[in-house]
């Protein structure tokens, strides 16, 4: 035991003082995100790169579990006219991930996509740890799609600490490197919302591999992010030095129909997704469950310009007090947005 808690402490150890000296080295690359955003003249919504992949992705990315959640409530039909109007629009990095209402998101997203398939570049995600449920995870997805390749597949909801061994130790590693050669994925990332260390894990255990490191990860960026278990100061300035795409998400706080931080008060939808896009990331899903939510945020990002630091510094110091407590990001503080697949992966009740 003091032996597990010495390692722990070592790691911790290293892994802080890998972020400090991160932070210090990414500061040109943090500006240089912001500097390569375009215009949007070419498609309506200004792009950024995403990591060294060499891929430019709308600023805007349309959220998938939110997609399918709007098929349900209001209709297929309005689902996929909500869809199409977003690329019309210049919204071309889509969403989605295996579980996602059971695979339904999946599935009508595939219809929307028939026709335009070449226009949008594709995210989902595998919820497997292992070889033979992440093969199948893949099969499933380009099956409900329609498609045969995913242009970006990440590890679903790394929200557990021994989920990034588990990922490596039962083979589910093995088989996105494997979809990579296959051409069925043309990048690979993960994704996770509960603690900055689990990222630090599952960037430390792929230095393991050979020639390869993440394309892309995705994380919680929020005014509150700042103060509690911080992402976008702890995991941001170490993708940033090894070129790895950030991803934004929960930029409202988590939550249906309107987000925990809008309908608390506690900022407004416009200063929250400004405050994110105003950080290094490449691309921040949104939750769209209606004509509303995406005529909203295509304002907002047409019309973006990044926060000054005195506007981001007063952005923060206003919300410090109901930030450090975790109260409005309950992703990370309690398992109230853990996925059910994934709490019967570790034995929790659903």
């Amino acid at each position: 035991m003091l032996r597990q808690k010495a390692n722990r402490r070592d790691f911790l150890r290293l892994a802080t003082g890998t972020a400090a000296a991160a932070a210090a080295a990414s500061l040109s690359a943090a500006d240089a995100i912001l500097l390569a955003q375009d215009d949007g003249a070419a498609t309506g919504i200004p792009t950024r790169p995403l990591g060294r992949t060499g891929e430019r992705v709308s600023i805007i990315c349309l959220g998938g579990w939110h997609i399918g959640r709007c098929a349900q409530v209001h209709g297929e039909r309005e689902a996929i006219r909500i869809m199409h109007r977003a690329l019309d629009e210049g919204i071309t990095f889509w969403d989605n991930c295996w579980d996602y209402q059971m695979g339904y998101s999946e599935e009508v997203m595939g219809k929307a996509l028939q026709g335009r398939r070449d226009k949008v570049f594709l995210m989902t995600k595998n919820c497997n740890r292992d070889y033979r449920g992440s093969k199948k995870c893949l099969e499933d997805s380009l099956r409900r799609f329609r498609t045969d390749y995913i242009d970006l597949w990440q590890f679903h909801e790394l929200v557990y600490d021994n989920d990034p061994d588990w990922i490596f130790e039962k083979g589910g590693f093995r088989a996105a490197m494997e979809a990579l050669k296959e051409g069925k994925v043309r990048y690979v990332g993960f994704t996770g919302h509960k603690d900055p260390r689990i990222h630090l894990r599952m960037l430390e255990l792929v230095k393991q591999a050979k020639d390869f490191d993440w394309h892309t990860s995705q994380m919680p960026i929020n005014i509150m992010d700042y103060h509690y278990r911080s992402f976008q100061n702890e995991i941001v300035p170490i993708c940033l030095q090894r070129g790895i795409g950030v991803i934004g998400m929960k930029s409202l706080g988590g939550g249906y129909p309107k987000g925990r931080l809008v309908e608390r008060g506690v900022a407004t939808a416009e200063e929250c997704i400004r405050y994110a896009l105003s950080l290094p990331i490449s691309s921040l899903v949104c939750g769209i469950v209606s004509m509303r939510d995406l005529e909203q945020d295509i304002k907002i990002a047409r019309n973006f310009k990044p926060m000054s630091l005195d506007e981001k510094q007063a952005l923060r110091a206003r919300v410090r007090n109901e930030a450090t407590d975790g109260r409005h990001e309950l992703f990370k503080s309690t398992k109230a947005f853990d996925g059910p697949y994934h709490r019967r992966q570790h034995g929790f009740d659903v």
